[in-house]
């Protein structure tokens, strides 16, 4: 790898070459060192040895997780598309502040392996701008940590910019932080994507194209994804898309996640999307098997979470005749990935399981 690749500045100090792998090691032999220390550098070493390729983790949130080897010149490329659109110099500050063990955190170490800037480690909690004190130019996060950090993210004290991924960014979460002094940007992107290849200011539908990168759609109106120096192949998604032009579109929902009742096709993400100011607390629509419909909507909700389940009348009623769930269920606690992203083939066990807690019929 080239020369340049090998240099790092992790919370203010420049490691380079050999040292930087005696440090690496060094600090995994360490017992005090936590585990998420030892996961960055982990991924150092690996950065740093003599393979073309990086093995990467999935999800798991639409299937059974499983690795896949990245190729390091593919994350290189990657990492210049984001490092060039916020425009990131060697003298600015970044944080990482995300699990190395998954791409966004992994992709995080080699922006500041290829922009030379300083990178901030904090632990992956939930509300990781708390212990912060430096200005922060750029960070990757999760709703959920974006959720937790709401007094920093509005007054703009600690961070410039901050890209959201991992999960779809809530209506109430886009409301609460319209006015923030932080700039934040939702992203689409995966594993095989080598993280982000779209992005879109929170607040507008339409995602637009990281450079060189371009986007159709196939038979099943999926989005279609062709970046050349990030992948060998175009790229099928199982993302229903409504598409702009090459460079722009709107994201819908995930073709797997259909809901067919009684032949009609339903978007669960768009029903969560059109109702969420509307209700206060996590909740997912599902289904569930009917025999006359093939698949009955229902909405899930937590049994320990503070829910008014009359107040959802007025939710519901938002809906479209074939949109509206039948039924309430009410579960024990959601099944979420590693990553906090919710996994809707086992949600959908659960609700076919004797796992339901209760059910209210409307």
């Amino acid at each position: 790898m080239d020369e340049f690749y090998n240099t790092i500045k992790l919370n203010g100090k420049s490691y380079f070459g050999d040292d930087l792998i005696k440090f690496c090691l060094d600090s995994i032999e360490d017992k005090s060192t936590p585990e998420w220390l030892k996961s960055i550098y982990n991924f150092i070493l690996e950065w740093l040895d003599d393979s073309d390729e990086i093995k990467a983790h999935t999800s798991g949130s639409t299937g059974k997780p499983k690795t896949i080897n990245l190729k390091k010149n593919y994350m290189i490329a990657s990492a210049m598309k984001t490092i060039e659109f916020f425009n990131l110099q060697s003298d600015h500050t970044a944080l990482l502040c995300l699990s190395a063990n998954y791409i966004a955190g992994k992709m995080m170490i080699v922006r500041a392996f290829v922009g030379g800037f300083n990178l901030v480690l904090s632990e992956p909690t939930g509300n990781p701008l708390k212990a912060i004190n430096e200005k922060i130019e750029f960070a990757a996060m999760v709703p959920l940590q974006v959720s937790n950090s709401l007094q920093e993210i509005i007054s703009g004290n600690k961070v410039r910019n901050i890209i959201i991924g991992g999960g779809v960014v809530s209506s109430e979460l886009t409301e609460q932080i319209k006015s923030a002094k932080t700039i934040c940007y939702e992203t689409y992107g995966m594993t095989e994507t080598v993280s982000h290849v779209a992005i879109r200011k929170l607040g507008d539908e339409v995602f637009k194209a990281m450079p060189n990168v371009s986007f159709e759609k196939d038979n099943r109106d999926c989005l279609v994804i062709d970046a050349k120096d990030i992948a060998d192949s175009k790229l099928i998604t199982n993302d229903i898309v409504d598409l702009k032009s090459k460079k722009e579109f709107t994201w819908l929902g995930r073709y797997d996640n259909i809901i067919n009742s009684g032949g009609i096709k339903i978007v669960p993400e768009e029903i969560e999307k059109k109702i969420s100011l509307l209700i206060k607390g996590v909740f997912f629509i599902s289904s569930i098997p009917n025999e006359k419909l093939g698949e009955e909507i229902v909405l899930v909700i937590e049994e320990s979470a503070p829910y008014v389940i009359e107040s959802f009348l007025s939710a519901f009623n938002a809906l479209g005749k074939f949109e509206r769930p039948r039924k309430i269920s009410v579960i024990n606690q959601f099944p979420f990935s590693e990553n906090n992203k919710i996994k809707r083939t086992e949600l959908r066990k659960i609700l076919k399981s004797s796992k339901v807690i209760h059910t209210h019929d409307f």
